[in-house]
């Protein structure tokens, strides 16, 4: 397993990657070579609605989107549990029956489930988790404290990343809408999360989607996508 420092230093080029994609895929690699892991999924997560939502996949043999994964968290204690605490959580056996319903997209061939809050400070927007250990593996606290660190340290460094992009002028609200029309939710749905009215939430599309200078909300969405505003 790579130290932390040794982990940073991997990331000391963020600005030489062609896109968004790409430095993704090079986050969960970092976090494979570094970790005694051989998968992992890398998921966004917005705390209205408490959705999370399937990005890429990555082991030994490749990658794909996960586009498919679309999940309450709240309906998964471990997960739910580890994006409060903002804190690496394991578990597997009779705990992860009780922690991972059978309806979940990712599944365990041995019965174990770990994730990875990605934060800063007390948000928290995305989360990596594995179901493959490599043969031998124990989790300790030690490994579960270096992980934390990970996910705090990749927080930062999407921090960086967008900093290092030109600025989108979207207001907090206009970005909150953004981020619930990513996750597919209808106008009617992002209304009753945030407590406003249809025709607010409507206006506050249409005014991001002017400030995008986009098309229509999909072109919206995909520019923000590209550059870095939503993970």
């Amino acid at each position: 397993m790579s130290n932390l420092y040794t982990i940073q230093k991997r990331f000391d080029t963020i600005q030489s990657y062609a896109n968004h994609e790409e430095l993704l895929i090079h986050i969960l690699q970092v976090y494979l070579d570094s970790f005694p892991l051989k998968d992992a999924y890398l998921l966004r997560y917005s705390p209205i609605g408490f959705v999370a939502e399937g990005i890429i996949f990555l082991n030994e043999s490749g990658g794909s989107h996960i586009g498919e994964i679309r999940e309450e968290i709240r309906s998964f204690p471990i997960i739910y549990s580890a994006i409060e605490d903002k804190k690496a959580k394991f578990c597997t056996g009779i705990d992860y029956l009780k922690n991972i319903s059978i309806k979940y997209s990712i599944h365990s061939q041995n019965n174990s489930f770990l994730i990875v809050p990605i934060f800063i400070g007390q948000y928290v927007f995305g989360y990596i988790c594995s179901t493959q250990m490599e043969e031998g593996t124990t989790i300790t606290n030690k490994l579960l404290e270096d992980l934390t660190t990970f996910g705090n340290v990749i927080g930062q460094l999407f921090i960086q990343a967008r900093n290092g992009k030109k600025e989108v002028s979207l207001s907090k609200r206009e970005l909150e809408v953004m981020r619930q029309v990513a996750l597919g939710e209808s106008t009617k749905e992002i209304a009753g999360f945030m407590n406003l009215s249809e025709l607010t939430i409507t206006q506050y599309v249409k005014s991001a989607i002017k400030k995008l200078h986009a098309k229509n909300r999909s072109h919206a969405i995909s520019i923000l996508y590209q550059e870095g505003i939503l993970l």
